[in-house]
């Protein structure tokens, strides 16, 4: 029964839920990554994390990852990260995640699974909120 409810969080969880091996392979996509993203599992199973990273942050991505992958550790387990990712449609939006090394019985890192969330429309509406509040500064002066 455990192992049911493990599997039906994930499943159902509107958040998208992904796990990346240790070369950054995508191996678990559930139905939030797909509302999240727009490609459907079968798309993005076995593609490189790529697939959600603009182009011009693969770089740095790559680096911290290959960094974590190294090291063993993230300080995203505990803090969120809030970076820009690609939608199917070519589009970009707003995700902030945290994530949890995954480790095997002998405690090998395997990869790391990521819970995110598209936070688009909040920092919109954060960015029209610091904008009116810029444009009121001078009359307030």
């Amino acid at each position: 029964m455990e192992n049911q409810i493990y599997r039906d969080i994930l499943k159902q969880a509107p958040e998208a839920i992904l796990f990346a091996d240790r070369e950054g392979v995508i191996r678990l996509w559930n139905a939030g990554a797909e509302a999240m993203f727009g490609y459907p599992a079968e798309q993005a199973l076995g593609r490189s994390l790529d697939l959600i990273i603009p182009e011009r942050l693969r770089g740095r991505h790559w680096e911290g990852y290959a960094r974590v992958m190294a090291g063993g550790a993230s300080q995203y387990g505990r803090e969120l990260l809030c970076v820009p990712a690609l939608t199917r449609d070519g589009g970009q939006i707003s995700s902030e995640f945290s994530i949890v090394m995954l480790r095997d019985d002998q405690g090998e890192l395997l990869g790391v699974a990521a819970v995110m969330r598209d936070v688009s429309a909040r920092r919109q509406k954060e960015k029209e909120l610091k904008d009116k509040l810029a444009a009121l500064a001078p009359a307030a002066s």
